[in-house]
């Protein structure tokens, strides 16, 4: 189990290591080389820089580029993040967001194409692209995503939904500061960005986890340790073989499936898993504030 477990938090990290590296050329390709060229701009934070960062070019011929201030930007964030996400998930924010910030340094504004209908497009997908795949494995691009992520947890919202109502204060700067036709490409940009996340993401969306095991008990025991969801447990028998087996049925938000799956392959590699879409759920199901103050709670009556 301990090797299994040191195995997994180096797999872990490598595989974290690889998407903030990855999300980040992609998002920044997106930035520099489609929004930027075309005064298009950004989701969230990026967004904000590119106003920051032309309202002082325009107005006091000061010339500060748009990925170091996304950086600074960040720091407030990330310090809620912290009170609200935990120090792991923050620190891998705060890394994907150094990345983000130095390859917007390093990859240049370069025009690729002219039609500022397309460049909208292509780069609200690409840095789309980016901030999915890094809410997919438990962390964000910071900025507007990790507000997002944390009202979304909070209310049962999509990420999606909650990244495009308060990107509306960038689309309303970029009216006011360039012309309002800059701002229907921002919005257009915008908005492919956000389908492209819950595409993808999908955190406030619940999924059914049917698990068939022969090791009931052990799967049982680290999942109510580890997260707290109603597990149901029918059951069930090989169809070729015979054996008799567990079916176990647990419903969850998306971005807990990463963790039952780790959780599960821990105590049972075997197990087969069938995860399905659920459009309805009648009855409790706890947010994930909801869930914290359970195991604060537990954890202060076993102490």
């Amino acid at each position: 189990m301990n090797r299994f477990h040191e195995f997994s938090i180096k797999h872990e990290f490598v595989t974290r290591s690889l998407i903030i590296i990855v999300s980040s050329v992609i998002g920044s390709i997106g930035l520099n080389m489609f929004l930027i060229p075309a005064n298009v701009f950004s989701a969230g934070v990026n967004g904000v820089a590119q106003l920051v960062s032309g309202f002082l070019s325009m107005n006091f011929n000061l010339s500060i580029d748009t990925g170091i201030l996304i950086f600074l930007l960040n720091i407030p964030i990330f310090l809620i993040g912290w009170i609200k996400l935990g120090a792991k998930a923050t620190i891998y924010s705060f890394f994907s967001v150094l990345a983000f910030s130095l390859f917007a340094l390093i990859i240049p504004v370069q025009e690729i194409i002219q039609d500022p209908l397309l460049n909208s497009i292509i780069g609200g997908i690409l840095i789309g692209i980016g901030s999915a795949y890094c809410l997919k494995y438990g962390f964000t691009t910071g900025g507007f995503d990790l507000l997002s992520v944390i009202i979304s947890k909070v209310t049962g919202k999509s990420v999606g939904s909650m990244m495009f109502m308060m990107n509306l204060l960038v689309i309303a700067g970029a009216g006011f500061l360039y012309d309002w036709k800059q701002a229907i490409y921002t919005i257009i940009s915008i908005y492919a960005l956000s389908i492209v996340v819950d595409k993808i993401y999908t955190s406030g969306h619940k999924l059914t986890v049917f698990i068939v095991t022969g090791k009931e008990q052990e799967v049982l025991d680290v999942f109510k340790k580890n997260i707290i969801r109603g597990v149901t447990v029918l059951p069930g028998k090989g169809g070729y073989s015979g054996v008799d087996r567990s079916l176990l049925m647990v419903v969850v938000n998306r971005y807990e499936l990463y963790d039952i799956e780790k959780l599960l392959h821990s105590v049972d590699e075997n197990a087969f898993v069938n995860v399905i879409a659920t459009e309805v759920v009648l009855g409790e199901f706890w947010t994930q504030e909801q869930q914290k103050a359970a195991f604060a709670l537990a954890k202060g009556q076993t102490e």
